[in-house]
């Protein structure tokens, strides 16, 4: 067998497919599998791409208008039409649809054509101009997919309804549970040795973009250090809001209680001696760091979304909040990090549900999806 596998950047395929490269090779040693996106690896500290057999530089855009996407159509066009692929398995709104348009010559001669969407951007409380935008594309592109792939029950129940195709719902992407599980006290204290980290740790995960809204936490800041003086809030990623954010710190004059630390290839250190889990994202397709919070065992606090609402339930393993209500964000985090039996509870009742996103479930979702039930 042989796939190409698309997105946007190369940094997502490296993220987000590891689950579904380990399935497949394990299914059949001598599938090839090809990746086409954008190198972007050198914003992400040198992370790699070392699981594909080839990989094609194509220079994607993250904004559909962007004129740089036609030269990245006609390139992966051409890989397509003499990749002889048996399965082209694309992701991200621009990599889908460049996708999906370009495989129509392969399509007709037997290739299958698989989307995974990570979060439509038309949801259930969705501005109308995403809805007016990407709704319609969305729908016109699921009669040029063989098999639409969704991450959460909302967008899974939504296209098995809409659309003309066959839809399938995963788990995620897959959570290494080796990598992230809990650490006992001891382990917890070294980790915060290694790292430099004083205090109570909350850790907010995510690439520092307006969606992601990192904002929101700096701002609950000045209201948690009242009651709990030694939090220190870590803002793990890279991004546009980089300067944004930092003005704002210097603004509410938290320096000591908030570091950026950049992009990090070792979350999982980060997560196993942090205390607490937030995210405060306007859209989330399901909420990857969360997951990963959870199987290390901490409670998480996080915006409303569709995606946060399928992992969060509200009083059992952590807390929701309203979107841009900082200062109730800084109410849940206190009532959490000052209750020791809440605490605890919520780790425990968190880590129960984060199990069921693992590497192992993923796999073998994506096994039914490609080779059958």
């Amino acid at each position: 067998m042989k796939i190409l596998l698309v997105a946007t950047v190369q940094s997502h395929i490296c993220q987000f497919h590891r689950a579904l490269v380990e399935m497949l090779r394990e299914s059949d040693p001598t599938v090839e599998i090809h990746v086409a996106a954008r190198d972007n690896l050198a914003e992400k500290n040198g992370m790699k791409l070392d699981f594909a057999d080839r990989v094609f530089d194509v220079p994607f855009q993250r904004s559909p208008l962007n004129k740089s996407n036609t030269a990245a159509y006609r390139q992966l066009k051409e890989i397509i039409n003499s990749g002889n692929y048996d399965i082209i398995h694309c992701n991200t709104p621009v990599g889908g649809i460049l996708s999906r348009k370009a495989a129509k010559k392969a399509r007709k001669n037997g290739t299958k054509v698989f989307y995974t969407a990570h979060g439509f951007h038309f949801y259930r409380g969705a501005s109308r101009k995403n809805w007016m935008l990407y709704y319609p594309i969305e729908k016109h592109f699921s009669k040029k997919t063989d098999v639409l792939i969704t991450i959460n029950e909302e967008d899974y129940l939504f296209a098995k309804k809409k659309f003309r195709c066959r839809v399938e719902r995963i788990h995620g992407v897959g959570v290494d549970s080796k990598r992230y599980s809990p650490a006992s006290p001891e382990e917890k204290a070294a980790l915060k040795q290694k790292l430099g980290i004083n205090g109570t740790a909350i850790l907010c995960v995510g690439e520092l973009l307006p969606n992601k809204n990192q904002a929101m936490a700096v701002r609950a800041m000045p209201y948690v250090i009242k009651k709990i003086p030694d939090v220190m809030l870590l803002l793990a990623g890279n991004g546009s809001e980089k300067d944004n954010l930092e003005a704002l710190i210097d603004e509410l004059d938290m320096r000591e209680h908030v570091k950026l630390l950049g992009y990090c290839l070792n979350l999982e250190e980060y997560q196993k001696m942090c205390s607490l889990s937030i995210s405060c994202s306007i859209r989330e397709g399901l909420g990857l760091n969360l997951i990963e919070g959870m199987l290390s065992c901490n409670p998480v606090v996080a915006t409303k979304n569709r995606g946060h609402n399928e992992l969060v339930k509200d009083g059992v393993n952590g807390y929701l909040v309203d979107f841009g209500d900082h200062e109730a964000m800084a109410d849940r985090i206190t009532e959490v990090l000052s209750d020791n039996e809440k605490y605890l509870s919520f780790s425990r009742e968190g880590y129960k549900i984060a199990v069921g996103y693992s590497f192992d479930r993923v796999k073998k979702e994506l096994k039914d999806i490609y080779y059958g039930k």
